[in-house]
């Protein structure tokens, strides 16, 4: 007995050996073209940085916003990162919490393209003040009564909530990598000491873990509801066309969890490209994925509908400038080329098991991700143009939005900016969780504390 014992257990440890070796795999092996790639995505931060600076020197009259088009590219960038950000409580919380296993290679990926989205999206509305310096006065003398308050508290709250649920299913990882990084420098190695806090692998340490995911996964479903919901608001209690409307919330809602499924995806995909994981990122998964976004879509399609086919039957004054304009005006190539390639023609090929395949999903999915942020600029831009009351004695060109070099840069800039932090993580940490595949595939967790 004791003769076979033994060599369950050192099966079990070249299990845990391959699996370690595997996923650690990215954190080893740096390529020239990931050096090509970083200095590609600082290019565009830098550039960013450069067109910003400017723009304080010279104020918001940079951009082509006006005092009619007071929200432009900026804040169609915000509201379509917030939306991404979703994705770490639909994989995480919702799918987990659901006892849904083949997420858990996922679950990461989802995070920590949530807590950058979300990063990124607090960094482009500072971009959108005019006066940053003045960001401290919402916290001293902003009011309760305001969307834009409440917007700022479910915000930073939920992203509170997403680190935490980034960080601490890393803590075992991390503890892990302290044992097997001996050969990185010495600040990395120091970093994750410090990060460690002193994980043990023993049965209580675990089980404070899983108690306290359980808990942040309960808490991060209604804070993902809220903060969608909320920046709604921001729009339902404006008082403009084709914003005043009590199915915001859901509807934002329900485009957020479409845009960050398509999202995973596509991360998904070059992830498991560049590092070659088809053995724990598989075609299963990502037609998992692909019945998922098929959902969310249609869920979204619904919204779609009832956004516009109500306001467009009944063509009140006020709200018919704007119909035309998306309809049969301006913007109607836009709007059509979002409607078509963005949503039904992706749905329509997703219903088919051929195109839930890798490459045709992440072609699917990319579309779906340029279409969510243009149905955002939609929802911004048209509907500012064409206010209720009339305003009097301004320039032809206030009546006109087009976003400048200057806005266009900068928001490259804050996707740049998710990509670089994304692909430094992926260097620093494992990006599929070990101790949980280890699991999943029955290793102990005294195989795990002693390998």
């Amino acid at each position: 007995m004791n003769d076979l014992y033994r060599k369950e257990q050192q099966i079990e440890k070249e299990q845990f050996q391959e699996i370690v070796t595997t996923l650690t795999f990215p954190m080893n092996h740096i390529s020239p073209y990931f050096k090509l790639w970083i200095g590609f995505l600082l290019s565009l931060i830098g550039t960013a940085a450069v067109m910003y600076v400017r723009q304080l020197r010279y104020g918001l009259g940079t951009t082509d916003m006006r005092d009619i088009a007071s929200w432009g590219l900026y804040f169609s960038d915000f509201v379509f990162l917030i939306a991404v950000s979703l994705v770490g409580s639909l994989i995480t919380a919702i799918l987990r919490l659901s006892n849904i296993k083949w997420a858990t290679p996922l679950t990461r990926i989802s995070e920590i393209i949530a807590v950058t989205a979300l990063l990124s999206a607090l960094a482009i509305i500072v971009v959108d003040m005019g006066r940053p310096d003045r960001l401290w006065h919402i916290f001293i003398y902003g009011r309760l009564q305001s969307p834009i308050v409440w917007d700022i508290i479910v915000v930073i709250t939920y992203l509170v909530i997403s680190l935490l649920l980034l960080y601490l299913p890393l803590i075992p990882d991390i503890a892990l990598l302290q044992k097997k990084m001996g050969h990185k420098p010495g600040w990395q190695q120091r970093m994750y000491k410090i990060l460690s806090l002193g994980w043990q692998g023993t049965k209580d340490q675990f089980k404070i873990l899983n108690f306290s995911l359980t808990v942040l996964m309960v808490l991060i479903i209604p804070m993902a509801f809220s903060i969608h919901t909320v920046t709604s608001w921001l729009f339902a209690s404006t008082l403009r066309p084709g914003w005043d409307s009590t199915i915001f919330g859901p509807y934002f809602v329900a485009g957020a969890f479409m845009v960050g499924a398509a999202s995973v995806i596509v991360t998904m995909y070059f992830i498991r490209m560049q590092y070659k994981f088809e053995e724990y990122i598989t075609d299963e998964h990502f037609n998992m994925m692909g019945k998922l976004l098929v959902l969310t879509s249609l869920v979204y399609l619904y919204f779609n509908l009832n956004e516009f086919m109500v306001p467009a039957y009944k063509m009140k004054s006020g709200e018919s400038a704007n119909i035309r304009g998306l309809l049969v005006g301006d913007y109607a190539l836009m709007f059509w080329l979002v409607q078509i390639l963005g949503m039904i023609v992706p749905i329509l090929l997703m219903v088919f098991k051929l195109f839930r395949k890798p490459k045709p999903l992440l072609v699917i999915s990319v579309f779906i991700v340029i279409g969510a942020f243009f149905k955002r600029y939609l929802i911004v831009t048209p509907t500012l143009l064409h206010p209720f009351l009339p305003i009097q004695n301004y320039p032809a060109s206030y009546h006109h939005y087009s976003p400048t070099w200057s806005e266009c840069t900068i928001v490259i800039g804050s996707i740049a900016a998710i990509a670089l932090l994304i692909s430094l993580f992926i260097k620093l940490f494992p990006i599929i969780p070990i101790w949980e595949t280890a699991h999943e595939k029955g290793i102990s967790n005294e195989t795990i504390n002693n390998s």
